[in-house]
């Protein structure tokens, strides 16, 4: 499978809250659900026929908590959301969940990098990452990334978890697809390529 990544961001780079403000996980920011009013039909639309397309999931804790308690109680599976998230398997890279209440879920502890190397083995087409930041820094400093979608929102929040860290490997990308939607929002989808060259 291939691991695709699927992250809505700001201008600045921002990751954090684009649902909205939660002051259990985001305790004191007050800046989160910069992402709600940008959208419109096409790119829900957009996001909708990716879940659809993945084979499985892979969260990191706080997204698989969050979406667990959002996404994972929902019956109304006419939501392309819903459908794809409780009918796919689902992968959780996590040291403190031991008994996951979402149906179809495995906890991936101990040597993640090989649970996830052997995800990546399995025939199959996408196996896909939604939010997860600390997880998506931790998969790109070991490789493990093979392509990365960024839906880029047309704000700056000035403030925030932002998706890329301050230091960290550098990457060659390849374009392999660019659409922009009627509020502005941007897609990029990259294929990770290696070392950057440098003049």
């Amino acid at each position: 499978m291939k691991l695709i990544t699927n992250t809505q961001i700001t201008v600045d780079g921002v990751m954090q809250a684009n649902g909205g403000n939660n002051p259990v996980l985001d305790p004191g920011f007050d800046r989160g659900g910069w992402a709600l009013p940008l959208g419109d039909e096409e790119s829900k639309a957009y996001i909708g026929d990716f879940y659809r397309r993945a084979d499985a999931f892979l969260f990191g804790r706080r997204t698989y908590e969050l979406f667990a308690g959002y996404w994972g109680v929902r019956d109304d599976f006419d939501n392309p959301f819903v459908r794809s998230l409780n009918s796919r398997p689902k992968f959780v890279a996590s040291n403190t969940i031991t008994d996951p209440e979402w149906a179809g879920t495995t906890v991936l502890s101990g040597d993640l990098e090989a649970a996830i190397r052997e995800l990546k083995a399995k025939p199959g087409g996408e196996l896909q990452v939604h939010g997860s930041g600390q997880l998506i820094r931790w998969l790109l400093e070991h490789e493990l990334v093979d392509e990365m979608t960024l839906i880029v929102c047309p704000v700056i929040v000035g403030a925030g978890t932002r998706l890329f860290p301050d230091e960290g490997r550098d990457f060659a990308l390849e374009l392999l697809e660019s659409r922009r939607f009627p509020t502005g929002i941007m897609v990029q989808t990259y294929r990770l390529g290696g070392r950057p060259q440098y003049a």
